[in-house]
């Protein structure tokens, strides 16, 4: 088919209506392209999208770097099994460990496949009698099962019991509970640096620090949660290194490959030499396309000074949107970490999507009340203002 929509806004509505599993919920709009931090739909329609690919487009949308490095490799290789070497993983492996910890990586396609991956880790790492995994209210780690039981919220549980057994929750920033939740068949601990889904939840000062050394004292595996956190999206090529304190494995995703599917775990060596060959496998992770979109991820952020970028934006928002709090009654708190922007309400957040949606503002409303912001890190000073400028307007109307 063309890249030309052939249909109308209702026809492609009516084709997913009778062809495509109804487990989302979607706005009645056809989206048929995007540039940069603008997206429009089938109808002409232009929106500022501060919410671009629900995290993943964090350079905006189709940057041209990405383009032209997936283009390139399409022509040469798209898909081989991991039996053989290519040259783009190794090198997309040595950019990422370079910039973190020294890790090793595990190539995968999603943020939950990743959380997987490093569950099995986990207890491949730990003594047979250990098994136990200490994850946190409010957190969210994924869909799959395993990523499911890790999801500290009883929301996404409905339906689906038995769980995977070994998990235990504890309130997010309360070390005395994680301690009194450790016990000889504790493996390790599962944790977003940032709570995202929940509510871009910036953890109390020495909680993750107070983590790690919980994990050393007890022979666990620390795990950080970095698939919405990472790739720049706080500042820093990683949230833990914005709060001084490494981790032994972290999850990548969303960001990682510029807009295209791909997830990743870095684990130190001595503990990546865990996951051997025969326990864990993802018949697409690490494919030349999704390596070379990643590389080119890296190169442009560091090309463009991104991550200063993205300090600099995150301080724009965090202004604008205190100011806004000290206008607007119904703004009970303003959370900012770089380009991850929680806006907590007193008052329902959908309301406030549907509004912004029809002044050509696309933003997302997580727990209900909370409008959650991933800008891009490419986003102009304008772009932004303009967006805090119809928010500001949409929330000042429902303050009455």
């Amino acid at each position: 088919m063309s890249s030309t929509p052939s249909l109308s806004a209702q026809e492609t509505i009516d084709l997913f209506e009778r062809y495509v599993v109804p487990n989302y919920v979607r706005f009645p709009v056809v989206l048929v392209r995007g540039e940069g931090s603008y997206v429009w739909d089938s109808d002409g329609n232009r929106y500022l999208d501060l919410f671009p690919g629900w995290g993943c487009n964090l350079l905006g949308h189709c940057p041209p770097p990405v383009v032209e490095a997936v283009r390139d490799q399409l022509s040469w290789l798209i898909h081989v099994p991991n039996t053989w070497y290519t040259e783009p993983q190794g090198r997309w492996a040595e950019a990422l460990s370079q910039r973190s910890f020294g890790g090793q990586a595990f190539f995968c396609n999603s943020g939950t496949e990743a959380v997987e991956a490093a569950i099995k880790l986990v207890r491949l790492h730990t003594p047979k009698q250990r098994y136990k995994i200490i994850t946190f209210e409010g957190g969210f780690h994924g869909r799959t099962l395993g990523s499911t039981t890790a999801t500290a919220q009883p929301k996404y549980h409905e339906g689906l019991g038995p769980l995977v057994a070994g998990f235990l929750y504890a309130p997010y920033g309360d070390l005395e509970a994680v301690a009194k939740l450790i016990d000889d068949q504790t493996a390790g601990i599962l944790v977003e640096p940032v709570q995202g889904e929940g509510g871009v939840r910036i953890p109390p000062e020495g909680f993750l620090s107070g983590l790690r050394r919980l994990a050393d004292e007890n022979d666990l595996v620390l795990v950080f949660d970095e698939v919405q956190t990472g790739c720049g999206r706080t500042g820093q090529w990683f949230a833990y290194q914005r709060f001084g304190v490494t981790p032994d494995v972290i999850t990548l995703a969303k960001a990682l490959c510029g807009g295209l599917a791909g997830g990743a775990l870095l684990a130190k060596p001595d503990i990546a030499s865990s996951l051997r060959p025969g326990m864990h496998a993802a018949t697409f992770g690490g494919n030349p396309v999704a390596a070379r979109a990643g590389l080119a991820t890296i190169e442009m952020i560091e090309r463009e000074n991104l991550l200063e970028r993205t300090r600099q934006l995150g301080a724009l928002f965090e202004e604008r949107l205190r100011q806004l709090q000290g206008q607007c009654e119904v703004v009970r708190e303003v959370r900012v970490a770089g380009l991850m922007i929680g806006i907590e309400l007193d008052v329902d957040g959908a309301p406030v999507v549907e509004d912004c949606m029809k002044r050509g503002l696309l933003v997302n409303c997580t727990q209900g009340t909370v409008i959650r912001l991933l800008p891009a890190m490419t986003l102009t000073d304008e772009q932004a203002h303009q967006g805090c400028d119809i928010l500001a307007d949409v929330l000042k109307a429902q303050a009455g």
